[in-house]
């Protein structure tokens, strides 16, 4: 039997991609003091602002456990509040703040410098996009 390749495999594939893009991003938004992660946050709140932790988690593909730390960065960052629910003081909804809200306004400028560095077309980009929606 023989041993599988690592070069054709999916999984791996997709890994060092991901690592890839994380790299890009990295330089990109060392300057705003944001992770890439913490980026990926913003991103969902600037989508739908003003939702639950749980629902935060899944619109950003994350753990509940690997939200904890990261909003309390970006609380102390001042560009989110949690803020309890009137009829429920268990659970809490995420909120942008003004500066968090401002920063979306750099956000296409931070997308389409990370785009260009990959050399992929917009053609291909949007391929990768619909696959990988295919398998998630």
């Amino acid at each position: 039997m023989a041993a599988a390749q690592l070069d054709s495999q999916l999984c791996f594939a997709l890994y060092s991609a991901s690592n890839r893009l994380t790299s890009i991003y990295r330089p990109i938004l060392e300057p705003l003091g944001l992770t890439y992660t913490q980026f990926i946050v913003l991103m969902a709140l600037w989508e739908e602002d003003n939702i639950s932790i749980s629902r935060l988690a899944e619109r950003a593909g994350l753990s509940k456990a690997t939200m904890t730390p990261l909003l309390k960065r970006l609380e102390q960052k001042q560009l989110i509040q949690r803020q309890y629910l009137a009829d429920n003081e268990r659970q809490k909804n995420i909120v942008l703040t003004k500066a968090g809200r401002e920063l979306s306004q750099k956000s296409e400028a931070i997308t389409e410098q990370a785009f260009c560095e990959t050399g992929l077309s917009k053609k291909q980009a949007s391929e990768i996009i619909r696959l990988c929606r295919k398998i998630s």
